[in-house]
């Protein structure tokens, strides 16, 4: 029998036993703080000198020069034309969906005119330059690279920076080519804490940027934490987490899979399903020792499973509601015949995919919406990755010579209040007596 834990609402102790299944110290320890404040404080005092030190030290490969760390542009359009004609056809879907769906939410600049002609407002305008991290190593995510550069472009970014670690020296021809579909400007074949830094603060070779988005390892996102305030960084995410909330209709092997689905990611990913009726959750159990040794990482899965799984059995969905919403997933399936009955129940999840059919991997993929979400239970405050993550906003304000009399007056005595005298004289200046 799998070792995925099993609890229940009912028990007493239920609060306790979900809040040590939560737990996540995506703290940095004190070794890796360390670590990374050195490599930074290397970066901006040596630049690009450092740099090749740390690739060639950590990559395994060795780069001569500075040049030798940027990837041509052209060598992207070269990796395009080399992959598949299945994988380009994938790629075109999948970032038309992408770019279509984040059409949606750009923000546009907007004013009023009061009575007496002041006008208040608020103008919106792109960031500059956007770093954009793609991870390496274990895996390549071509998809990391359409989630992160397309809602940027489609916000007006002018430039974007991809950096990606290539370890001994390996070029992944499929990222590559996501590089070209989506117009990033510049690719530099570094990774780890140091190409965070060269992105925040700029190397003789690596431009700075105003923003630094993309997922990463431990290192990757301790040094996002610690360069925050130089640059904008997107999230520091945790562990992959799915949550499925089931009314026992939907096939248990579905069900199983779709546990495995973020399982697999790594041993920290978190797996639940919540549903009320306990043969269900049994068959659910069935499925997943049926299924898991046909898993190319089952290792990976099993101790995922272990570790940080769950099988929950709740009282009906009204609680698998209340359940989710403590939980506060990255990902959330309502597998269920109505989901929106539970629609409206939902408060807390970084996406939300309704109904037995819609697996969370099409949202990893293909399906629209933004795949980079909030972990650790941050979906209580904060929102998947979208184009107003790459716009800022400015208040617009102009003030009417009538205007300024009305306004001065309630400003002079507030700031005559607060004992700002230069403040509240300013203002008296505009009033005419």
């Amino acid at each position: 029998m799998s070792a995925i834990r099993a609890m229940n609402t009912a028990d007493t102790d239920f609060s306790a036993q979900l809040r040590d299944l939560l737990a996540w110290e995506s703290v940095s320890d004190g070794a890796v703080n360390e670590t990374v404040n050195g490599i930074i404080a290397d970066i901006r005092a040596r630049g690009d000198a450092a740099l090749l030190d740390y690739t060639n030290r950590f990559d395994g490969w060795q780069a001569a020069d500075a040049a030798d760390l940027e990837i041509p542009v052209a060598r992207l359009e070269q990796a395009w034309n080399a992959i598949p004609s299945a994988q380009q056809r994938a790629l075109e879907h999948a970032a038309h969906r992408v770019t279509v769906y984040h059409e949606r939410q750009k923000g546009e600049s907007w004013s009023y005119t009061e009575e007496d002609g002041t006008l208040l407002g608020q103008q919106v305008t792109p960031l500059d330059r956007v770093g954009l991290y793609v991870p390496g190593g274990k895996a390549a995510y071509p998809s990391s690279v359409l989630m992160n550069a397309l809602p940027a472009k489609v916000a007006g970014v002018r430039e974007l920076i991809m950096v990606v670690p290539t370890p001994r020296g390996e070029l992944n021809e499929l990222v590559l080519a996501a590089a070209h579909i989506c117009g990033v400007d510049k690719v530099f074949a570094v990774g780890g804490a140091q190409a965070v830094a060269a992105l925040a603060y700029g190397t003789e070779s690596v431009p700075p940027v105003d923003k630094v988005v993309g997922p990463g390892n431990i290192y990757v996102a301790t040094a996002k934490r610690a360069v925050f305030g130089q640059v904008g960084i997107d999230m520091v995410a945790g562990p992959s987490e799915i949550l499925v909330v089931c009314d026992a209709g939907t096939d248990p092997d579905w069900v199983a899979m779709d546990l495995f689905s973020q399982a697999e990611h790594d041993e920290d990913a978190q797996s639940i399903l919540v549903c009320p009726d306990a043969g269900f959750i049994a068959r659910v159990r069935a499925s997943i020792d049926k299924l898991l040794p046909t898993m190319e990482r089952e290792p990976i899965i099993a101790t995922a499973l272990k570790e940080r799984g769950a099988l929950i059995v709740c009282r009906d969905m009204d609680e698998a509601c209340e359940v989710a919403n403590q939980i506060a997933p990255e990902h959330l399936e309502l597998s269920v015949e109505d989901p929106m009955a539970l629609l409206g129940k939902i408060r807390h999840a970084g996406a939300i995919f309704m109904g037995r059919y819609t697996s969370e991997p099409l949202g990893d993929y293909c399906a629209g919406p933004n795949h980079v979400l909030p972990t650790s239970r941050t979906a209580r405050f904060s929102s998947p990755l979208g184009v107003y993550d790459f716009q800022k906003r400015s208040s617009l304000i102009l003030v009417s010579r009538e205007g300024a009399e009305t306004l001065g007056r309630t400003a002079s005595v507030l700031a005559r209040g607060e004992g700002l005298t230069a403040h509240a004289r300013s203002a008296e200046y505009r009033i005419e007596e």
